[in-house]
């Protein structure tokens, strides 16, 4: 078609970092030019196929094998080469036995793909991405037990990949340790977990054909997490063992490695939602581990091996571009993202009630010696096999990409507007002196859900503004971390960095803290302020004492249905033998507040209202009660501090609580690219 000969070919070859790949990408490449990772057969090629749009796409799944490999003149067929593979890429399925008719549906869509494959001798596997059972009750006038994580849940699990024909693997999600009205202990979870799909460790690795091997890594922790109970945690013998895979499998020896876990390692640039994972700390592979956090992206960089790794976890279609996401992008898009030589993957889930986008969709992975395609099987257009993007491998060090159509951005639903730092982008706030710490991100004008901009601490961390949220990001990748300041704390006030003058800070006298605010510092630190114009109240956005800024507000799971459960037994009695259907339930608390499962909030009950509300009101040592929660937050009227407003800086009022002035710090008219 005449409007599609502009995207025969669009390709960019990237400059990239001394030790990068590199990397051609590419949108709309016809089918004879770059889609080929499948050996040529002894015939004329197929007609140059003209780029089209996702739902224009021909199906690309029954027959891939027999059209490549046969011919209907010859009645012939080729053998494939021991090179040749194909995956089947399951997401989260949440099985429930009530709501079993999405799952058979999606297998009858799989049978003529595997049957085309396995009839011609293709090498062939199935891969589940975990979070295998309903993560609520499938008997609620029975029992309140949770599906998922029970013996029940996996071995209808186990049934129901066993009956794709193929031999399968599994990695753990965060769901898949959550029987724990049935088990005491994660390792007793995990052990009927491995029994039941008979595997002898959650990782996985095999030899899936020649020099390429299917690597797998499994959650291990639920009852034990330290913060929420839905983190990712694979342990340290998994990392362990993972990077002596990729460390004695090199690239240069012809060796192609494709990882599977749950949720995708923090780095690989692919599309979250804020408001949940986000929020919680659960985004990546673990989400609060620290070193172990980076540990997965640093050896991608390191190990060109490895050349695809796909992940499930956030319930989100596979229609945005940033559903896939490869190893560079075009310099005009952002900086060289350094993601090594692998093309990172969401996979969408198979049951109409566990998407978050309507989408209802699994992948297909297929490859040999040459390269690989990564594809979508839509289950709601009968199974249809659309091609997303080829692969083709220059040598065991450089790789060409292309996508295989146009991406759809669902403008207008709330969930996928999506904003990442990028490097270079006109969100970033610089300082304008390099000797002054000092720092006005909103650009003397109120927080609102418009604001979006971002900039780096002195001390390394890097913070931001978006979707009325104060949000902390990894400093390496620019990915997000977590929660800092929720709408609740932050719309109104005004954001602000002031150096602390540490380096001539007055020494406390109070008895046992002599000296201490002057002890063990490298330069001068900085402070983090919201400054309420209206009451004058300045609060100080504390760090945690690791240093990171983002608050672990949700908590191990576990912990939080026993107190839910208190409270429904004390609702009980109330009804039951106090006759009153009507009684207040209350708990008292430590240093949390609630069984909430979802960070909404982070302003502290009864300190921070009562303080914007009294401009009398003190925090600290015979002030304003302490907080509830274990936020660090120090509130104090403007007066009591110096300094904090400059002369240029007007007082925020009501009617200027929109976007902050300045380019810098507004809200892009266009998308920007994921990191």
């Amino acid at each position: 078609r005449e409007e599609n000969l502009e995207m025969l070919r669009l390709t960019v070859l990237l400059l990239s970092a001394p030790l990068a790949a590199s990397w051609s990408v590419g949108v709309g490449a016809p089918r004879g030019l770059n889609r080929s990772p499948v050996a040529a057969v002894a015939r004329v090629a197929a007609p140059a196929r003209c780029a089209v749009s996702a739902d224009d796409a021909p199906d690309e799944g029954t027959t891939f094998y027999a059209d490549k490999l046969c011919d209907e003149v010859e009645e012939e067929c080729e053998v494939p080469g021991d090179d040749e593979f194909t995956v089947a890429i399951l997401g989260d399925l949440h099985l429930d036995p009530r709501k079993m008719e999405d799952y058979y549906t999606g297998r009858t869509h799989f049978e003529p793909i595997i049957e085309d494959a396995k009839s011609r001798g293709v090498n062939m596997g199935l891969v589940s991405l975990g979070d295998l059972g309903e993560s609520k009750s499938v008997r609620p006038d029975e029992t309140q037990e949770l599906f998922a994580g029970t013996t029940e849940c996996h071995e209808l699990a186990a049934e129901f990949l066993s009956s794709f024909g193929l031999p399968y693997e599994v990695v753990g999600g965060n769901h898949d340790l959550e029987g724990i009205d049935e088990f005491k202990t994660d390792k007793e979870n995990l052990d009927m977990y491995l029994r039941v799909h008979k595997k002898p460790h959650a990782q996985f690795k095999r030899e899936i054909a020649e020099k390429t091997l299917l690597v797998g890594l499994g959650s291990t922790v639920f009852r034990d997490a330290k913060y929420t109970s839905h983190e990712v945690t694979v342990d340290d013998e998994q990392l362990a063992w993972f990077e002596d895979v990729v460390s004695s499998h090199k690239a240069e020896d012809g060796w192609k490695i494709f990882v599977f876990s749950h949720a995708p390692p923090i780095g690989s640039g692919l599309r979250v939602l804020q408001e949940n994972h986000v929020v919680n700390g659960c985004c990546w592979l673990n989400h609060s581990g620290g070193a172990s956090t980076r540990k997965f992206i640093e050896l991608v960089r390191e190990h060109r091996c490895i050349k695809a790794w796909f992940s499930g976890h956030f319930h989100l279609g596979q229609d945005y571009q940033d559903s896939i996401t490869f190893p560079t992008i075009p310099r005009e898009e952002g900086p060289y993202p350094n993601r090594g030589s692998c093309v990172f993957a969401q996979t969408s889930v198979m049951r109409a009630g566990t998407s978050r986008d309507k989408r209802q969709q699994s992948r297909l992975l297929r490859g040999n010696k040459d390269g690989f395609e990564i594809c979508t099987v839509d289950h709601t257009a009968g199974g249809k096999v659309r091609l997303d993007a080829t692969i083709t491998y220059t040598d065991t060090n450089h790789e060409v990409g292309v996508y295989a159509h146009k991406h759809e951005e669902l403008i207008g639903d709330g969930f996928v507007k999506v904003y990442s730092p990028t490097e270079g982008d006109e969100c970033f706030v610089d300082y304008e002196d390099p000797d002054d710490l000092s720092l006005d991100p909103t650009q003397g004008q109120c927080a609102s859900e418009e604001t979006v901009s971002w900039w780096k601490m002195s001390c390394g961390r890097v913070l931001g503004m978006y979707d009325g949220r104060l949000i902390e990001y990894d400093p390496s990748t620019l990915a997000p971390l977590g929660l800092v300041v929720g709408a609740d704390e932050l719309n109104g006030r005004r954001v602000l960095v002031v150096g602390s003058g540490i380096e001539s800070c007055e020494v406390e006298t109070a008895v046992g803290m002599e000296g201490a605010d002057c002890a063990d510092t490298e330069g001068e630190e900085q402070a983090v302020l919201l400054v309420d114009d209206e009451t004058g109240v300045v609060t100080v956005v504390q760090p945690n004492e690791d240093g990171s800024y983002w608050r672990k507000i949700v908590r191990n799971k576990m912990i939080r249905m026993k107190e839910k459960r208190r409270e429904q037994a004390a609702a009980a009695y109330a009804e039951e033998v106090l006759a009153n259907k009507e009684a207040q339930v209350v708990s008292t608390w430590g240093p949390y507040t609630s069984t909430v499962g979802t960070a909404k909030k982070t302003g502290v009950p009864g300190l921070v209202k009562k303080l914007r509300g009294d401009p009398s009101a003190r925090s600290g040592p015979g002030g304003a009660p302490a907080p509830a929660e274990p936020r660090g937050s120090y509130a104090a009227p403007l007066q009591a501090r110096g300094g904090v407003r400059s002369q240029s800086q007007k007082k925020c009022s009501p009617e200027s609580r929109g976007h902050p002035a300045g380019r810098r710090s507004s809200r892009p008219t266009a998308p920007l690219p994921p990191p």
